[in-house]
């Protein structure tokens, strides 16, 4: 299963993007632990390990490609690919997460997505 999902957000791509790839920034944004890097090939984890997986590739500023998966996967389970894509300006950006190779239970990680990035992230960028 595949799925995209878009959220408008009151930060400008950089805002964004360092805040996605900063383990301080993440964890403020999202309210749950994380730990991160900006280089590509680098591990990270979310919401207190929950989540986890590599960056893959980084184009700054506009696009984070990175591995994922949950503690809920089993270890027979690929993981899945996430790209998330920054456009907008100064003030206004539109993020969208392209999420790939998820499995049966996608709607699950959509709703995921929804209430534990997106609605944490509006309150978080309004700021």
């Amino acid at each position: 299963m595949e799925f995209t999902i878009q959220v408008n957000l009151s930060a400008s791509p950089s805002e964004i993007y360092k805040a996605w790839l900063s383990s301080d920034g993440h964890t403020k944004m999202t309210g749950g632990a994380a730990t991160a890097s900006e280089k590509a090939g680098d591990d990270y984890s979310a919401w207190d390990g929950y989540i986890s997986g590599k960056n893959i590739s980084l184009r700054p500023h506009s696009i984070i490609k990175q591995s994922w998966r949950t503690t809920e996967f089993k270890d027979s389970d690929k993981d899945t690919l996430v790209e998330i894509q920054i456009r907008g300006n100064k003030t206004a950006s539109t993020l969208t997460i392209i999420h790939t190779e998820v499995p049966d239970d996608g709607e699950k990680y959509k709703k995921g997505w929804e209430e534990h990035y997106f609605t944490p992230m509006k309150e978080y960028f309004s700021k």
